[in-house]
C-alpha cells in the first residue's frame, strides 16, 4: 500500500468506523488518558486502512454492539477491535508486520531456501503468531508431503501422463504461494517485488 492508498484508507476508517462510534456516544476507555486514547485511535486508523468501506461499516456495527466498560459505553480496547477486524477482513499477507518479519528473519530465509515457505505462510495465516519449534516441525512435515506430491506430478508430466485438475490446481497454488513468500521477503528487505 503506497502513501496515497494509506491516506485514503485512513480517511475511510475515520469516516466509517471512528466517527460513527463517537457519534453513538462511545467514550474513551476509562483505563486510558486522552493522549493514550488518541494514540490508540491513530494506531487503529493506520492498521485498519486496508479495510473496505463495507467491512469497516460491519466492524462499526459489531463494535457498537459489543462496547467496553462497566456501563457498556466505551470504545473496546484496540486489541479487541483489531481481532474483530481480522475476522471480518484479514489483512493481506504482505501488509502484515508479522509476515514480513518472519520472511526477513533467518527462519523465513531458510524456509525459502529449503522449499517449505508456502507451508510456513499457511501456518502464519492460520495462527498469526511467530511459529514455535513444534509448529515448525509440523510445517516441515507438511512441506515434505507437498514436495513429494509435486515431484510425483512432475515425473508424471515428464512421462507424458496426464495429471488431474486437482493436482494441477495444487501445484499452481503452491507455486503462487512461493512467489508470494518471495515478494513478502523482498518487501521486508526494502526491495520492490
Amino acid at each position: 500500500m503506497d502513501a496515497k492508498e494509506q491516506a485514503a484508507g485512513e480517511r475511510r476508517v475515520k469516516d466509517h468506523l471512528i466517527e460513527p462510534l463517537k457519534r453513538l456516544g462511545l467514550a474513551k476507555p476509562s483505563s486510558l488518558t486522552v493522549a493514550q486514547f488518541d494514540a490508540m485511535v491513530a494506531d487503529l486508523t493506520g492498521k485498519l486502512a486496508y479495510m473496505s468501506e463495507l467491512n469497516l461499516q460491519a466492524l462499526a456495527e459489531q463494535v457498537a454492539n459489543m462496547p467496553g466498560g462497566k456501563e457498556r459505553d466505551r470504545f473496546p480496547i484496540a486489541a479487541k477491535i483489531l481481532g474483530w477486524a481480522a475476522e471480518i477482513q484479514p489483512p493481506s499477507d504482505d501488509a502484515s508486520p508479522l509476515f514480513r518479519a518472519v520472511f526477513a528473519h533467518a527462519l523465513g530465509q531458510r524456509a525459502l531456501a529449503e522449499g517449505w515457505a508456502p507451508e510456513l505462510l499457511a501456518e502464519l495465516r492460520r495462527a498469526r503468531v511467530w511459529p514455535r519449534e513444534y509448529d515448525l516441525r509440523q510445517v516441515q512435515d507438511r512441506a515434505g508431503d507437498a514436495r513429494r506430491r509435486v515431484a510425483r506430478l512432475e515425473e508424471q508430466l515428464r512421462r507424458g501422463d496426464s495429471v488431474s485438475p486437482q493436482d494441477q490446481t495444487f501445484q499452481q497454488r503452491r507455486v503462487a504461494a512461493e512467489v508470494k513468500c518471495r515478494r513478502i521477503a523482498a518487501l521486508a528487505a526494502g526491495g520492490a517485488a
